[in-house]
């Protein structure tokens, strides 16, 4: 029986980063995985779904040359060749990765994976099964699509993520049920190249975590484009046709029926604890989650849990970032608890949403006395030149200390600028340092500065 200072069990952004800090450290790593190096961020969630939206954002920029002095006579969309290049670029990026394990020396164990007690874990490949042993095990098996009870996914007419970016044929028509980032980000793809789109969200706001503010102004975006959307609304039941799919739903108290080619459901997603071992040998779960302390250990001594599977934000960049803290907290480092309250939260529609900390509601519900500011991109020279100056940044402080609560940003290329509230509030900045740095101009990241100016009464440009 091979034995290993590390197994961990998944290859995603939190599995396969952890593995790679692990061999770093020194430690004899082996990470086993079932399915592609990379998981569903790499191989079903964020990579490619971004290839998808960059051809839609293509696509738009072409149909609108003639706003940037530029004629073209034709064109036309490919949706297979779409698809294609989403899933090249999700491939290239998994051999990615296994360059990586190589290059670190780290043992690629493929297969199913199931923890054993003694710090064991059973690999299940082509019925050949094999144990392994390790001192430490790190669980780190993602998450899948929830199936709603009333909304039974038949990989057919009612489709999770996976299948929504494989598609064969463009639907004409589609209904997406839920409307946070996966549900959102679908719905702007597919409107883009020309479905009809129709969403159905349970709140009373589409990407409902985000502040109000911004839900608005992306409803209104998204309005605009042709999209419909009904929020408050609760499905009740699926009908499928011979050849649609319909939808019966609750919406102000009344009932409507919609039909479509196909339905997304997009309503939230469900760990992957169940078969792998967990129950047998003890490991405490609660809520379809694993229970781990500040530092991702379980309550049984050797084995942790990192990622989709416990109770923080189910996002890549936490996945990764719990790998690292909970391999160096396993090599004995001094290492610090994560925030979790300052995570970046991104959607990459367009426009694009971007937002850490405190929606203004929740800093009221919190008791703080608040200043706020707004800076449209309407104002901003560099959003205007790009023909892109729809959206704004929104930011928040406490008007005591001037604590930096929360920064929310919908508008071109925000996600790539949201960085700067995240270190700023891990480095406890006041919004008078914000405004006192010099900002490059003419660029969308100087929003930022006057949007902290506005808040305290010394915006520029409005």
């Amino acid at each position: 029986m091979k034995k290993y200072n590390l197994i961990i069990l998944g290859s995603g952004p939190g599995g396969y980063v952890a593995a790679i800090r692990a061999s770093q450290l020194g430690f004899n790593t082996a990470i086993i995985e079932k399915e592609n190096l990379g998981g569903i961020c790499l191989n079903w969630g964020c990579i490619p779904t971004k290839a998808l939206l960059k051809s839609a954002q293509v696509f738009n920029y072409i149909k609108k040359a003639s706003d940037y002095g530029l004629k073209i006579k034709s064109y036309e969309k490919d949706f297979k060749s779409i698809i294609e290049r989403s899933r090249n670029i999700s491939n290239s990026m998994s051999d990615g990765v296994k360059f990586l394990m190589k290059k670190n020396k780290i043992d690629i164990i493929t297969g199913h994976g199931k923890v054993l007690n003694e710090k064991k874990v059973e690999v299940e490949n082509k019925k050949k099964k094999t144990i392994f042993a390790a001192d430490n095990i790190i669980i780190a098996t993602g998450a899948r699509s929830r199936e709603l009870k009333n909304i039974p996914h038949d990989q057919n007419k009612v489709i999770g993520y996976r299948k929504a970016m494989s598609l064969k044929e463009q639907p004409k028509k589609i209904i997406i049920i839920g409307s946070g980032a996966i549900g959102i980000e679908f719905a702007y793809f597919y409107n883009s190249i020309g479905s009809d789109v129709t969403i159905l969200e349970y709140q009373k706001n589409i990407i409902p975590l985000e502040d109000e503010d911004i839900s608005k102004q992306l409803e209104r975006n998204f309005k605009k484009n042709g999209i419909k959307i009904y929020t408050n609304s609760e499905v009740i039941s699926i009908d499928k046709k011979a050849k649609t799919v319909s939808a019966k739903f609750k919406s102000e108290n009344k009932e409507e029926v919609l039909s479509a080619d196909i339905i997304i459901s997009a309503t939230g997603i469900k760990s992957n604890i169940e078969n792998i071992g967990i129950e047998d040998i003890g490991i405490a779960v609660d809520n379809d989650k694993i229970l781990v302390n500040d530092f991702y250990e379980t309550n049984i001594p050797g084995y942790y849990a990192i990622g989709d599977i416990t109770k923080g934000p189910a996002l890549a960049h936490v996945a990764s970032a719990e790998g690292i803290l909970c391999v160096e907290k396993i090599a004995g480092h001094k290492v610090h608890k994560l925030d979790y309250n300052n995570i970046p939260g991104c959607t990459y529609c367009s426009p694009e949403v971007a937002s850490v900390g405190m929606t203004e509601n929740q800093a009221k519900e919190n008791g703080y006395d608040i200043l706020i500011g707004k800076f449209p991109f309407s104002a901003s020279g560099k959003a205007k030149t790009s023909g892109n100056s729809e959206g704004f940044i929104k930011v928040i402080f406490d008007k005591k200390y001037g604590e930096w609560l929360g920064c929310h940003m919908i508008g071109e290329g925000v996600t790539d600028m949201i960085a700067e509230a995240v270190l700023g509030r891990k480095l406890e900045t006041t919004g008078y340092e914000i405004l006192k740095t010099v900002h490059p101009h003419p660029t969308m990241s100087e929003a930022v500065m006057e949007a902290v100016a506005d808040a305290y009464g010394e915006v520029i440009h409005l």
